[in-house]
């Protein structure tokens, strides 16, 4: 779940067991926010959409796209598009420079204009910080998500095959694959209240 705008976990089994009396704990606390919290969050909730509007931007001016076709996945019908870095491509945002170190492939429903899988190569090394790590060309990461009661898309699958150099000393090479399944709608008895009450 999203609350306050921060992504909230709670867990509710272990190895497809019901936890325990003992082990069961909710991760969700109340929070009371001043008027001056309130304000930065919601300052800080704007900021970050901007910047996510304008890193998508960038991804439009860093790639020239190509239409493949259209393919069923799942039970999606999706366009299939190419996504290749554009020759000559000069970043604006420092989060875009590492853009075109990768090329992707990305599979669109078309009812919901909303990415179903993304599979996605690393073209060339990607160093992060001066010494901190180094992602090797080859790469390959692959996100899958799905909707969920024809409510929400919520992740399904990921599978990560990488290759890299931690500080210029340990190498990295793994493979790491997840995958969600068995979500169900969380119900709470809940209450409108206005917002002077809730501050009170």
């Amino acid at each position: 779940m999203i609350i306050y705008g921060e992504h909230v976990e709670r867990l509710i089994a272990k190895d497809d067991k019901a936890l325990s009396q003992k082990d069961a704990a909710s991760l969700i606390n109340a929070k009371n926010e001043s008027e001056g919290e309130r304000s930065k969050r919601l300052e800080k909730e704007k900021k970050d959409q901007e910047e996510g509007r304008a890193f998508v931007r960038e991804i439009a001016d860093a790639y020239n796209f190509h239409f493949v076709g259209e393919e069923k996945l799942d039970a999606h019908d999706t366009y299939v598009i190419d996504a290749a870095p554009r020759p000559g491509y000069q970043p604006r945002l420092k989060d875009a420079r590492f853009l075109p170190k990768f090329r992707f492939r990305a599979w669109v429903d078309k009812a919901e204009m909303q990415w179903v899988k993304l599979d996605i190569h690393c073209v060339d090394t990607v160093s992060i910080g001066l010494f901190l790590a180094r992602i090797h060309k080859g790469s390959h990461f692959e996100l899958e998500q799905t909707r969920i009661n024809d409510e929400v898309w919520l992740p399904k699958h990921v599978l990560l095959n990488l290759d890299a150099r931690i500080a210029l000393l340990k190498g990295l090479n793994m493979s790491l694959e997840i995958t969600f399944r068995d979500y169900k709608k969380f119900r709470a008895d809940s209450k409108i209240m206005g917002v002077g009450r809730i501050l009170e």
